[in-house]
């Protein structure tokens, strides 16, 4: 069973930086993408950011590239998301998710099979 456990969330001033980490177990990594997601409040949920596990090719979404990191530690089974110079705008709650990598699609939700709990990031003026 594929399971994903993101942590990291907090509140933090604008111009600030978090971690975000999303522990994932039950699969085979090298054959999966993981992603991340968030909703603001009042918003769809948008695709941030995507690492392909075998070969680390990552993408990011316009509103946050430069500003944010995808990496992962295979041996840790662990992915994370550094996030820099935050802004009010960035607040949401924070998704990860996997699937196999033919099936992902970074910005449509719906093609991931499988989401962790979520993690709240604010970021305060």
């Amino acid at each position: 069973e594929v399971q994903l456990q993101a942590s990291g969330g907090g509140l933090v001033q604008a111009g600030g930086s978090l971690r975000l980490s999303c522990a994932a177990s039950g699969f085979t990594f090298d054959d999966y993408a993981i992603g991340w997601f968030r909703q603001g409040p009042g918003k769809e949920r948008e695709g941030i950011s995507l690492i392909v596990l075998g070969d680390s090719a990552t993408w990011y979404a316009d509103s946050v590239k430069g500003r944010f990191t995808i990496s992962s530690d295979n041996a840790k089974n662990t992915v994370y998301l550094q996030m820099n110079g935050l802004k009010p705008e960035d607040t949401a709650v924070y998704y990860c998710t996997a699937d196999k990598v033919q099936n992902a699609n970074a910005v449509v939700a719906e093609s991931w099979g499988c989401w962790g709990q979520g993690t709240l990031v604010t970021v305060s003026s």
